[in-house]
């Protein structure tokens, strides 16, 4: 998970005795201390790994255009505003969700940190032409924890029709169990803070598909896991899952074990995808100099 973490960020050194949760305020707001000089880094609105209108005619452009352009944007600019006098300030997103979420008595970055994590995560989850069936060591765990494709593909639709106002329907890795789970959460709760490992994730906020759908989240759904779902995505978070979790048998393909058109995908793809990745992540910098 670590392509979704936060805006680089280069922080002052406090003294190695000094654990990280246990430092003041002014040594993690280094910029507001004499005693150290750093570069400010924020949070950035990241944009989608496709063309806004790649999604039609499932999720259409003007539906992109609102749900990234204005809802995301919101977040990430609450998010900022709320960092910049918060003890968080510095955190990687990742941490700041695990830390903020305070054992299920969210502080007030949670909401807006989760939020900015998940729709990255969200837009990561899709491509153009996507759905189908899942890679050959995906689907064997899909059909080792629900029985089949079919079974798993009801599990999530069911999930997501079952939730009761806003918030998000998840596959993810069990570390406990090691299996697959579907899941769904309310509001900005993300499995991140559950100690869980998301592998799919699919936003239920009605602003995600209201201009498409209207109130019709079935067809939003159903239409998200037949046409929408990047597979590929889920097999490079499974291999990058499994460095935490010993599925056992049957285990994610490691790229050397593919078949030839899956090693053209991991051989053209994955570089690409890892570098675009962490580079939309370097965000916009500021320095701050203390005299």
């Amino acid at each position: 998970m670590a392509a979704f973490a936060s805006a680089l960020r280069v922080l002052p050194s406090p003294p190695a005795a000094v654990p990280r949760r246990l430092r003041s305020r002014e040594q993690r707001q280094g910029c507001r201390s004499r005693r150290y000089s750093k570069v400010v880094a924020y949070y950035a609105l990241t944009t989608p790994p496709y063309k806004l209108d790649a999604l039609e005619p499932y999720i259409s452009k003007r539906t992109v255009e609102l749900h990234w352009g204005k809802h995301q944007q919101d977040y990430v600019d609450s998010l900022n505003k709320q960092l910049a006098t918060s003890m968080f300030y510095g955190y990687t997103l990742e941490e700041l969700i695990k830390e903020a979420y305070n054992n299920g008595n969210p502080l007030p970055e949670y909401n807006n940190a989760a939020q900015v994590w998940n729709h990255h995560f969200f837009w990561e989850s899709m491509q153009p032409e996507g759905g189908g069936s899942p890679g050959r060591g995906v689907l064997q765990q899909i059909e080792k924890d629900f029985g089949s494709f079919t079974n798993f593909r009801e599990e999530f639709i069911r999930a997501a029709l079952s939730l009761l106002g806003s918030g998000w329907v998840w596959l993810v890795l069990k570390r406990k169990e090691r299996k697959f789970s579907v899941v769904h959460t309310q509001n900005a709760i993300s499995p991140l803070a559950l100690g869980d490992i998301p592998l799919i994730n699919l936003d239920l906020w009605e602003h995600a598909y209201y201009l498409d759908y209207k109130d019709d989240r079935r067809m939003y759904v159903t239409n998200f896991i037949d046409h929408l779902v990047s597979w590929d995505t889920v097999t490079l978070r499974m291999m990058r899952a499994e460095a935490f979790v010993n599925l056992g048998e049957p285990n994610i393909p490691s790229p050397s074990s593919f078949a030839s058109d899956a090693e053209e995908f991991l051989d053209h793809m994955i570089p690409d995808a890892e570098i675009r990745m962490h580079e939309r992540h370097l965000h916009h910098l500021m320095s701050c100099t203390v005299k």
